[in-house]
């Protein structure tokens, strides 16, 4: 199960951290969250050797939302030494999201 984290431990679990880690914006209203949430945190228990996976629960924490302008849930933002590289924004397969994280390992 990947771990929800709020705005104060978004700061030291992801934008002071060296190295790649994935955050999933999410509503628990979300019909296409609830879809990727398994295939999220099933390539988060595989990677989990290489790489973070993280949630924000947008209703939660309204002002990362706002920052990082995530209008659509779910957005899927990779991050690699506290900073975007990537974003993919609705349900994502598996295969792809897998692709992708790896791309910034």
């Amino acid at each position: 199960m990947s771990r929800i984290v709020n705005t104060n431990e978004f700061i030291s679990e992801v934008e002071n951290k060296q190295g790649t880690v994935v955050v999933d914006f999410f509503a628990t209203w979300c019909g296409p969250c609830k879809m990727l949430s398994p295939v999220y945190n099933s390539l988060g228990e595989e990677m989990k050797e290489k790489t973070e996976f993280l949630k924000v629960d947008i209703d939660q924490s309204m002002e990362l939302a706002q920052k990082f302008a995530v209008n659509t849930v779910p957005t899927v933002i990779v991050f690699k030494d506290g900073k975007e590289v990537d974003r993919l924004v609705g349900f994502i397969p598996k295969k792809n999201l897998k692709d992708k994280v790896e791309q910034y390992l």
